[in-house]
C-alpha cells in the first residue's frame, strides 16, 4: 500500500532549525526512520517536501489517484492556505495531519489549522515521533 508523506515549506532546514522546537533531526534521517517504519507496517512510503505551494497541490493531487492515504505536515501553509485546504478536501482516502511542535503553545496565528478539519486526526508536539504514530495510525485506519 502505498502512502504519501508530504512535508511542506522549510522543513528541509531541519537540523538547523531552533533545536527546542523542531529537534535536531534532518528531514532526511526523519524518513529514513519512517521508511523502516512503514515498511514494518505493509507501506511503500513516499515521501515529497517542498517550499512552492503549487507543487504541493500538485503531490495531494497525485495522492488521490496512487496513495491510500496521506500524512501531511504542511507546516506554515497549514494556518493560512486555502489551495492546500482544498485540494486535500478533495480526496477520498485518509489524511493524517501531524506538527512536529505543538502548535497550541506557540504563537496564536499557528492555533488554527485549515486542514485539521478536514483530517482524520491530527497529531503534534511530539517531535518525529508523531509521524510514526501517524503510520501507526494510518494503518489501524485501512
Amino acid at each position: 500500500m502505498r502512502i504519501f508523506i508530504i512535508n511542506g515549506p522549510n522543513l528541509n532546514m531541519l537540523g538547523k532549525r531552533p533545536e527546542s522546537i523542531y529537534g535536531k533531526l534532518t528531514l532526511e534521517e526523519i524518513n529514513k526512520g519512517l521508511s523502516e517504519k512503514a515498511n514494518e507496517l505493509g507501506f511503500q512510503a513516499e515521501f515529497y517536501q517542498s517550499n512552492n505551494e503549487g507543487e504541493l497541490v500538485e503531490v495531494i493531487h497525485k495522492a488521490h489517484h496512487e496513495a491510500k492515504g496521506i500524512i501531511v505536515n504542511l507546516a506554515a501553509y497549514s494556518h493560512y492556505s486555502i489551495a492546500l485546504r482544498d485540494a486535500v478536501e478533495i480526496l477520498s482516502i485518509p489524511v493524517i495531519e501531524v506538527h512536529l511542535s505543538n502548535i497550541y503553545s506557540r504563537e496564536d496565528f499557528r492555533h488554527k489549522s485549515l486542514i485539521s478539519s478536514l483530517a482524520d486526526g491530527v497529531i503534534c508536539g511530539f517531535g518525529p515521533l508523531g509521524y510514526r504514530l501517524a503510520l501507526e495510525a494510518m494503518k489501524d485506519i485501512l
